[in-house]
């Protein structure tokens, strides 16, 4: 879901360097110490994520555990994500580093939405934790295509049938997501429940 340099138009660049910017402040500030090494975990997790390609037709998508980074992390997912682009970008020439802010919020603004909207669940009973991460993780991929989306209609009007294709091009991506993410939850539910955000409503099994 990287967008190209040479793609968007300069106001949609430096308002999404801008935002991403500011996201990655936010990030920062709200990093604890003991965070350190789950974040450099996660942010090596999103870059290798890259390299796992699903073939779709004449072309192929690739994983993006946005969703995951974002569960598991909150507000530090900017931060992680924006290394691991920064990697994707030097060694796999993904995206590019003009286009930096803007594919760092398509990926990390719906990871802290995930957040804010299914971690509350990560500790309650297994069902809903489950759905929860299920839906964390196809919401972030669906979300980060609509973000692209309107990164490429506000640079141009003729993007608009590419925006869509983008989106649907990916929601066998957003299927599989859901479903990496949610079995991510329930092994960590098992065997580290320290490392799910929430208190819990009931005995975590």
């Amino acid at each position: 879901m990287h967008i190209s340099e040479g793609v968007l138009s300069g106001p949609v660049l430096l308002a999404g360097a801008a935002l991403a910017a500011a996201g990655t402040g936010v990030g920062l500030k709200k990093l604890a110490p003991d965070q350190i090494a789950r974040t450099a975990m996660l942010a090596g997790a999103f870059f290798v994520a890259s390299l796992v390609h699903v073939p779709l037709g004449p072309t192929s998508v690739h994983l993006l555990l946005n969703g995951l980074v974002g569960l598991l992390l909150g507000w530090p997912a900017f931060p992680a994500i924006l290394v691991g682009l920064i990697l994707q970008a030097v060694f796999f020439q993904f995206g590019g580093l003009t286009a930096l802010g803007v594919n760092t919020l398509i990926m990390a603004l719906p990871a802290v939405i995930g957040y804010g909207l299914f971690s509350r669940f990560l500790k309650g009973p297994r069902a809903g934790a489950l759905a929860a991460a299920f839906g964390c993780g196809f919401l972030a991929v669906l979300l980060g295509g609509v973000v692209a989306g309107l990164a490429l209609t506000f640079s141009g009007e003729h993007f608009l049938n590419v925006a869509l294709a983008l989106i649907l091009a990916h929601l066998p991506v957003m299927i599989l997501e859901g479903g990496m993410t949610a079995l991510c939850v329930g092994f960590l539910r098992r065997v580290q429940p320290g490392l799910l955000p929430g208190r819990p409503s009931v005995e975590v099994r």
